[in-house]
């Protein structure tokens, strides 16, 4: 039976607090066929893939520990630098041009300029400050009060909710249903969710810096869906050489971004305008498995998070050069940046803590322990830039750390299995996708 798509309120793609515009037209008939048809031997499936494709030392999956144990989105997980290449003078140039039609940076020598404390856009003011949690091993979203620590609320998803990403308009957050191929609307101003829409492997979920397209790592499918920023829609979709589209992030200008791949163990390069991949190289360490995505403020640096070599690999995005690793800590995994844009977060899921590294220098500075151990994954900065939140993959809870000391303030119980976290609302015009990338 075919689910009746929801649509989120458009919005004039060049001015992201435009609350106006045209409906939609109806995607029409959904046209992808399942590639997987026996989704519930889907971790017997992947397992084999790595194997093959990365050698013994991938093939304990995303959850791999010292004993080796099963993909991260089965229903029984296991616990488990270098300067940048100088800035050319283009570089400003080419950002103040930008993609077509992508709002322009507020401050071309830095990106997350928009992100500064408090700095919500007047779509998002008046929407409650809520910590959205999906539990992909439970298939519910768990809403948390910051204030209080508390769940509140308890949405049941689709099967395996990995992320929940808020639109380039700000005015909705979708759940990815990766294995109940659908995405689950939520409306951050009730919490309340919406029809959900019929999207095929959805394990993330990004949108292009001009608002038009939505961009879904469809990662067993092997593909990048480029669809409809509202209706979602399939107007391209792109077959990948590489096994395991997983995260992202975006040139200063929007007119490429680069792709982790976590199974090859490899990165792609993608002009957005083109839809096409333009390169392609496997990371320089043996049974690599790369995660977050994130760029510098000023967008001379790439940082790539990797779970098995334990570090962040550092490049040039621009030459798409290879990079050089800077080991973090065990099972480098999620990417954030503070609200002053001096400090990128490190979360090392494999021994429960958290790294800093300092722009400015391009050296780690601290790093941070959770009290009593934990599994910290996805997440992201409060509104103020005061809590940092983490879901606690293997351990069922989420934390939110003090950004000023590195102390854990809570330890809060949530669905098993928690993984892509959204605080929200968050500072910024518009998200490129994720957890929370703003500009």
């Amino acid at each position: 039976m075919r689910r009746i798509p929801f649509r989120s309120p458009n919005c004039d793609p060049t001015d992201p607090t435009d609350q106006t515009g045209p409906t939609p037209a109806d995607p029409g008939p959904r046209t992808e066929t399942r590639t997987a048809p026996v989704r519930t031997v889907r971790a017997r499936s992947v397992l084999v893939a790595v194997a093959v494709l990365a050698g013994a030392a991938l093939a304990s999956g995303c959850g791999t520990s010292a004993t080796g144990g099963a993909h991260p989105r089965t229903s029984a997980p296991t616990r488990a630098a270098a300067k940048a290449a100088p800035q050319s003078t283009p570089r400003v140039q080419a950002a103040a041009q930008g993609l077509p039609g992508m709002p322009p940076l507020l401050d071309p020598k830095d990106v997350y300029a928009a992100d500064r404390p408090n700095a919500l856009s007047p779509v998002v003011k008046n929407f409650p400050s809520r910590v959205y949690v999906p539990n992909t091993d439970s298939n519910t979203v768990s809403v948390i009060d910051p204030k209080t620590y508390k769940v509140i609320r308890t949405i049941p998803v689709g099967q395996q909710p990995q992320h929940v990403v808020p639109s380039w308009d700000l005015k909705t957050l979708w759940v990815n249903n990766d294995v109940g191929n659908t995405l689950t609307p939520i409306d951050p101003a009730t919490g309340k969710p919406g029809p959900t829409v019929d999207v095929h492997d959805p394990y993330n979920l990004y949108f292009t810096p001009d608002g038009k397209y939505a961009v879904v790592m469809a990662s067993l499918d092997r593909q990048l869906v480029f669809r409809d920023a509202h209706t979602m829609a399939v107007k391209k979709a792109v077959p990948v050489s590489c096994y395991g589209v997983n995260h992202a992030d975006f040139s200063p200008d929007g007119k490429y971004f680069i792709v982790s791949c976590e199974f090859s163990g490899e990165l792609l390069k993608v002009d957005t305008a083109a839809m096409k991949v333009v390169g392609q190289q496997r990371l320089p360490f043996e049974g690599a498995m790369p995660q977050d995505v994130k760029i510098s403020p000023d967008g001379r640096t790439w940082y790539i998070a990797d779970m098995m070599a334990n570090g962040v690999w550092v490049m040039n995005g621009d030459t798409f050069s290879k990079p050089t690793l800077l080991p973090t800590g065990k099972g480098a995994h999620g990417l954030y940046v503070s609200r002053d844009s001096k400090v990128m977060y490190i979360s090392n899921r494999g021994e429960g803590s958290v790294s800093l590294l300092d722009f400015a220098t391009g050296k780690l500075v601290n790093k941070w322990h959770i009290d009593g151990g934990g599994s910290p994954d996805m997440g992201g900065v409060s509104a103020d830039g005061k809590v940092l939140w983490l879901s606690g993959r293997y351990d069922a809870e989420v934390y939110a750390i003090d950004t000023t000391n590195g102390r854990t303030l809570a330890k809060i119980p949530v669905g098993s299995g928690p993984h892509g976290l959204a605080v929200y609302p968050q500072p910024g015009r518009y998200s490129l996708g994720h957890t929370g990338i703003f500009r």
